[in-house]
């Protein structure tokens, strides 16, 4: 049997929010060591284990933690405890575009995420063509990016993401990144990397979504796993909890 792809394991993960009290500079400064500083536990202790092929949906209320967990699996954030171990290419689908450098051309921002994300210049290079062509964004790829819409960034930053051979997509309800047509070919791509055995770890608020493509639903509550299981039986007891 295959080893897991993906584990976690005690994963923790506070923020610091300092609270001053102070309307101007001058107030906080004297002020400043009387400031109080609150604790936010958002995760309070994570196992899970993910194995290769699998279709994996975590399904919470806002605040629940579940971009946070996608965040320190991306290794955006550090956890404050616990581990992670990753065996494969991993490629995040957060917040589409939120990396790229406003005044690099399309094209150099390709390369750039392309490298980020594990590919040598040579291999985005090879792929330049294809990743262009999917994003649907030829006459635009030499103009700086700061001249894209907030839409055509996100779609450049899809194309990138599904174009590096990851084992692994870490998706967060991101795909809603042009009109209807465009983003049913983002769900068609997502759909033909599960056939091929990768591996899907994903966040939605869309249930039927959840339903249609998860082997597997992770219910998040109070920064821990609440229930998991069958899609069918979380989605129902979620739907239960929310009314």
């Amino acid at each position: 049997m295959s080893p897991p792809i993906l584990e976690v394991r005690g994963l923790e993960k506070e923020f610091q929010l300092s609270h001053s009290g102070a309307g101007s500079l001058k107030t906080m400064l004297l002020w400043w060591n009387r400031r109080t500083v609150e604790r936010l536990a958002v995760l309070r202790g994570i196992d899970l284990t993910v194995m290769p092929g699998e279709c994996v949906a975590l399904v919470g209320r806002n605040g629940a933690g579940k971009s946070t967990l996608l965040s320190l699996l991306a290794r955006i954030y550090k956890p404050t405890r616990g581990t992670i171990e990753v065996r494969g290419r991993m490629a995040p689908l957060l917040e589409l575009g939120a990396g790229f450098h406003p005044d690099l051309t399309g094209y150099e921002n390709v390369v750039f995420n392309g490298v980020v994300l594990g590919l040598t210049r040579a291999e985005v290079r090879a792929r330049m063509d294809q990743i262009v062509a999917f994003a649907e964004l030829e006459r635009h790829i030499d103009a700086p990016v700061r001249t894209y819409s907030s839409g055509m960034m996100a779609r450049l930053g899809f194309s990138v993401a599904v174009h590096v051979d990851a084992d692994i997509l870490i998706v967060d309800e991101v795909l809603a990144v042009g009109d209807y047509a465009f983003e049913q070919k983002c769900y068609e791509r997502i759909e033909s990397f599960r056939q091929a055995g990768g591996t899907i770890l994903f966040v939605s608020h869309q249930l039927d979504s959840v339903l249609r493509v998860a082997d597997r639903c992770v219910w998040l509550k109070d920064g821990l796993i609440h229930a998991s299981g069958k899609p069918e039986e979380i989605v129902e007891q979620y739907r239960m909890d929310a009314t």
